[in-house]
């Protein structure tokens, strides 16, 4: 954790890059703490945030890539008895988090890969299922970095707007109090992700 700690007081791009790969796996790096302060920095002339963008979708794609091939290869049993294990449950994972992940895959489909990187509880998990049910790697890849960079966007713009309106000894709480607000937001963009695929495969499915 002093790790962690340590790399989020260094932000640059490839701390950024390395603290969403590990959030894309199993390991608790919130990336709103993560991706806000560097676009934060941004606003400040000391980063520039479009690539804060890209090297956080990158590391979101490289450790959502890691969940999806250890899932894909090694099955649903172990992946269950790692998450009840000591470890699992360091990296705050057990296998309730893990079936909730495959139901929310199940009940949406693919496009569940992209809509689930946008809700918390499920956005570092989606990739177990997909890879669990086999998606196709590309595809999976394609719907994870719209999804990782949508919310990364997202974020990137809350760190921008922090930066004329709070002083820096201030944004760590300031982040955690528009936490909320990004939860809605979230949660709105998703409904209409899901409303919109929801349409076009009936409209598809009308025609044919």
């Amino acid at each position: 954790m002093n790790f962690i700690t340590s790399l989020l007081s260094n932000l640059n791009y490839g701390t950024i890059l390395f603290l969403m790969l590990l959030e894309s796996t199993v390991i608790p790096v919130p990336s709103e703490f993560v991706v806000t302060p560097a676009a934060y920095h941004a606003a400040g002339g000391n980063l520039n945030i479009f690539l804060v963008i890209l090297f956080a979708t990158i590391g979101a794609d490289i450790g959502a890539s890691i969940n999806y091939i250890v899932a894909f290869y090694v099955g649903r049993p172990v992946i269950y008895r790692f998450a009840n294990s000591k470890w699992g449950k360091m990296c705050l994972l057990n296998q309730e988090k893990v079936e909730k992940s495959e139901k929310y895959f199940d009940d949406h489909g693919i496009v569940a890969t992209l809509t689930g990187r946008l809700i918390p509880g499920i956005r570092h998990l989606i990739s177990i299922p997909a890879g669990l049910a086999k998606m196709n790697y590309w595809k999976f890849l394609l719907y994870t970095t719209i999804g990782a960079g949508v919310w990364h966007a997202i974020l990137a713009g809350l760190g921008w707007y922090l930066h004329t309106i709070v002083p820096e000894d201030q944004l760590n709480d300031k982040i955690a109090e528009y936490a909320e607000y990004i939860k809605i937001a979230i949660l709105l963009l998703v409904m209409a992700a899901i409303v919109y695929f929801v349409i076009k495969a009936y409209l598809k499915k009308k025609q044919a």
